[in-house]
């Protein structure tokens, strides 16, 4: 079984404008909603693949029955831990001549709660794999990652951790199989522009040997690069796109890399940039049929 964690979902709420004007009444002439959040994507992607998979994480109020009617309408299995006050937050994204986001903050989640979090991480078992992903609500402690990661540490089980910064760094001790740090995530952890494969090797390289087992780095218009745990180095060059949306395009790669996995690095790399290019051509999340035209 695989888990994502999500810990503030979303619903996103799409809309079109022709040219937003700010401080003027503007009218849309389309509207959608997404379900949202880092890990969701993750689960979107292997659900459109067959892949079981359950996501785990906090909703709440009346935003809470839409999402989970989405996920089901998805083929998502959701253990969520429901919350006595707050809402699921309702994220607005204007797309327009430019695109304009505005992501609500989320509810609050009390110890009671992440205590309930944390009991149903005793389900996960030796085999399972589980997935990190997305920025940490100011309710919950900064450390939470390293936290699940230690708990899960006697047992056999696959971590991918999609993060940042220090919340990166300081998982590596648990050696995570695969970490997914963007290019200007990973300029920014090793101090220095990566102008070129060696140095982007070389910073690579540093994360493995800090505990992580693969890096996976996306790199936009520049493809994708590997460091496997063999310490081989595995690249593939974009997809030459006209990207519509790049919102889920670095999850839609991770789900992709995991699903391939068992196929080895090169297939895994190769589908995971399929996922990731197939999702920056579509509205939301890409389906199997459309990360599958790019293979």
């Amino acid at each position: 079984m695989i888990y994502t964690v999500t810990f503030n979902p979303a619903l996103d709420y799409v809309l079109k404008v022709n040219n937003l004007e700010l401080g003027e009444t503007n009218r849309s002439f389309y509207e959608e909603i997404h379900i949202g959040g880092k890990g969701i994507n993750v689960s979107l992607v292997l659900s459109s693949f067959g892949v079981e998979n359950t996501a785990l994480g906090f909703i709440g109020g009346f935003t809470e029955d839409k999402l989970l009617k989405f996920a089901e309408e998805k083929d998502i299995k959701t253990d969520f831990v429901k919350l006595k006050d707050g809402d699921t937050r309702i994220n607005v994204k204007i797309k327009s001549l430019k695109e304009t986001e505005i992501n609500a903050e989320g509810p609050n989640i009390e110890q009671e709660e992440l205590n309930d979090f944390f009991s149903k991480l005793s389900e996960i078992s030796s085999g399972d794999t589980i997935v990190l992903s997305g920025s940490i609500p100011k309710s919950l402690p900064d450390n939470i990652y390293e936290q699940i990661m230690e708990k899960l540490a006697e047992k056999n089980i696959r971590i991918c951790v999609d993060a940042t910064g220090k919340l990166l760094l300081n998982c590596l001790k648990y050696k995570p199989f695969v970490i997914k740090p963007n290019i200007a995530e990973l300029e920014e952890i090793s101090g220095e522009k990566l102008d070129n494969d060696e140095k982007i090797v070389s910073a690579a390289k540093k994360l493995q040997i800090m505990g992580a087992v693969n890096v996976l780095v996306s790199m936009g218009a520049d493809g994708a690069m590997l460091l496997d745990e063999y310490s081989n180095i595995h690249k593939i060059k974009a997809h030459k796109i006209v990207p519509l949306d790049t919102v889920g395009a670095g999850d839609s790669m991770l789900a992709g890399f995991i699903i391939g996995i068992e196929k080895g690095y090169d297939y895994a790399l190769k589908l995971g940039n399929a996922a990731g290019a197939a999702t920056s051509c579509c509205e939301g999340i890409a389906k199997r049929e459309e990360i599958l035209s790019f293979m």
